[in-house]
């Protein structure tokens, strides 16, 4: 059973449980997670909670990088890539999450090599974004890289476009994209 999405006294909305992932068991003594409401800084909040241990799952949001690959070896075209789950006509950025002990800076770095086997040669920060309906904070950014482009085995395929030949989409790295294309004086086209 679900949890509808539930707004705590003082207005802000809790995560329904399928934002709260697979926890359903706490991690410190085995016992249920309830919905329970208790007061923490700035007031009362509804969270899963242990029922025995007063254990609480915060929830907190995963930060995702992404990167708006630009290959400077074939004429400052965008990369896009497709994951191997993804629908066949839907290409998007280059994503991944943060390991431990990394800067978000080293994490797209890695990510664009490990993905594409590309080198980065310079990084600029485009923007942060939220993602609520994955419970994601999207850190994005510009990517001038070069190389040979071999995919690593959970993408399937890429695509090359010039700048204005992108389309955005609406949700999570859409956004990126288009802040992005505005800063290159060019107004973003957004898929239907």
């Amino acid at each position: 059973m679900k949890t509808p999405l539930q707004t705590s006294p003082d207005g802000t909305q809790a995560h329904s449980e399928s934002q709260a992932g697979d926890w359903n068991f706490c991690p410190r003594c085995s016992h249920r997670l309830a919905w329970r409401e208790a007061m923490e800084d700035g007031g009362p909040r509804l969270r899963l909670r242990c029922t025995a241990c007063d254990f609480t799952h915060w929830n907190n949001p995963t930060p995702v990088l992404a990167a708006i690959v630009q290959c400077s070896d074939r004429g400052d075209r965008v990369l896009l890539a497709r994951n191997a789950v993804w629908p066949n006509q839907f290409y998007g950025l280059i994503t991944g999450f943060m390991e431990a002990g990394e800067t978000a800076e080293e994490g797209i770095r890695r990510e664009v090599q490990e993905e594409t086997s590309l080198e980065v040669q310079s990084l600029s920060l485009v923007g942060v974004y939220e993602y609520q309906r994955l419970n994601q904070v999207i850190i994005a950014y510009h990517a001038r890289a070069r190389g040979e482009i071999r995919l690593s085995p959970e993408l399937c395929d890429y695509r090359l476009f010039e700048p204005h030949e992108l389309r955005c989409w609406p949700q999570g790295t859409g956004q990126a994209l288009a802040q992005w294309l505005r800063q290159q004086d060019i107004e973003p086209r957004w898929l239907d």
